[in-house]
């Protein structure tokens, strides 16, 4: 455990220029906002840099400043921008307030080793700096998508009402035409068809694959590696251009030869398209969990009468469960958000969801487009979630990480 290190001040020539950046850093988006980015950074850096120096060497108190700050900022954003100003401006000063005080009082260095340079220091923040500057890059448009998905006009801008909180601004009128309107219930319908039966291709003919190629003794592992994973990996167009001519061939035997429905011809094509494409996640995760699996199970369990299927469900399904379902909910995120090769080898009877949506877009611009884009994101984090938990299940279960 690192020693505590003593919190010493450090002076203004350090302090001063830090805060400054922060400032500049904020004013610029403030800028953009008002149509100047320039002078938005500018106006951050000198105001921050001024207000920290008056705080250190005029006011001398912690307390009063992180107040004054909180409630000036507070105030100021309330009357350039309204309510949701007024918001943003006291969660900005109650962090410039903590920030100030945090370099100048050395509190930054407060659980780091006592022995890192000043170099070492300035990497260790620069690193998590970088890091939180590409997350809120990443999630920025999802953050966008949220709150104008309960737009009351039929928009995909911010309006006066929703900027000043106003009740009247928002309404649920995108989700209920989302849940009553027959196009999109009947591509909700489609998506949650495909990409469950889908899933289960995948996953068998996957894991499968992923137990047969982790045995040493299988020649040509890493070539039949490349080429089961090559859709992860191939352009998404060119695999759906392939698709479309491979699987019109087998369309047109199913349809004339075994006399098939042309629809149920349709979502077979689709299923197995999207099946291709979920195989390459569900080979990744399920090799990983077989990594460090103790194989001396599977020779006990055979020494002791047990064939191999019976060995397969009563030992290694267990242990590898966790990497399997991680590899299917890959999977099934893969085919419900998948629109290229839908395009290519579906019909309009097989209409997924992302596909109303591209046609929304390009056909009819309609908002409730954000309502079922704010779906998606929920349920992906949702999916994603037990990603994670299951992720760590399985460490715990193959000894990798503390219970």
């Amino acid at each position: 455990m690192a020693a505590l290190t003593p919190i010493s001040r450090k002076p203004l020539s350090l302090v001063l220029p830090t805060v400054a950046v922060a400032g500049a850093v904020a004013g610029m988006f403030v800028g953009a906002s008002n149509g100047s980015v320039v002078l938005g950074m500018l106006g951050g850096a000198i105001a921050m840099a001024a207000v920290a120096s008056v705080y250190i060497t005029i006011l001398k108190n912690e307390q009063y400043a992180r107040w004054i700050n909180i409630i000036g900022s507070g105030l100021l954003g309330f009357l350039f921008g309204g309510l949701l100003g007024g918001i943003l401006g006291l969660l900005a000063g109650w962090f410039f307030a903590f920030f100030i005080y945090w370099m100048y009082e050395g509190r930054y260095r407060r659980k780091l080793l006592p022995y890192m340079t000043a170099r070492q220091v300035f990497w260790h923040y620069a690193f998590r700096v970088i890091c939180g500057a590409i997350f809120t890059f990443l999630i920025t448009p999802i953050l966008v998508v949220l709150p104008l998905s309960f737009n009351a006009q039929d928009f995909f801008t911010f309006t006066p009402e929703m900027l000043r909180l106003d009740p009247e601004g928002y309404s649920l009128k995108h989700y209920r035409d989302f849940f009553s309107n027959n196009e999109w219930q009947r591509s909700f319908k489609n998506s949650l068809i495909i990409a469950p039966i889908a899933t289960v291709i995948s996953v068998s003919l996957g894991t499968l694959a992923a137990i047969g190629l982790s045995q040493s003794h299988v020649p040509g592992r890493r070539l039949i590696m490349g080429v089961l994973i090559s859709p992860m990996i191939v352009p998404l167009i060119i695999s759906a251009t392939g698709m479309f001519f491979f699987y019109s061939d087998i369309g047109r035997f199913l349809e004339g030869t075994l006399g098939m429905n042309k629809n149920f011809v349709g979502y077979v094509k689709v299923v197995l398209a999207h099946a291709v494409l979920g195989i390459p996640f569900v080979i990744i995760t399920v090799t990983a969990t077989l990594v460090g699996f103790d194989r001396s199970l599977t020779r006990a369990a055979a020494n002791m009468g047990a064939g191999p299927v019976k060995t397969f469900f009563s030992i290694q399904m267990p242990l590898i469960l966790p990497g399997v379902i991680s590899g299917g909910l890959f999977a099934f995120i893969t085919s419900f958000d998948e629109v290229v090769v839908i395009l290519f080898v579906g019909s309009a009877s097989q209409k997924t969801l992302p596909w109303q949506m591209f046609t929304g877009l390009r056909e009819q611009i309609s908002p409730t487009i954000l309502a079922v884009a704010t779906i998606l994101v929920v349920f992906s984090i949702a999916l994603l979630t037990t990603v994670e938990l299951l992720r760590r299940r399985s460490e715990r279960l193959r000894g990798l990480s503390p219970a």
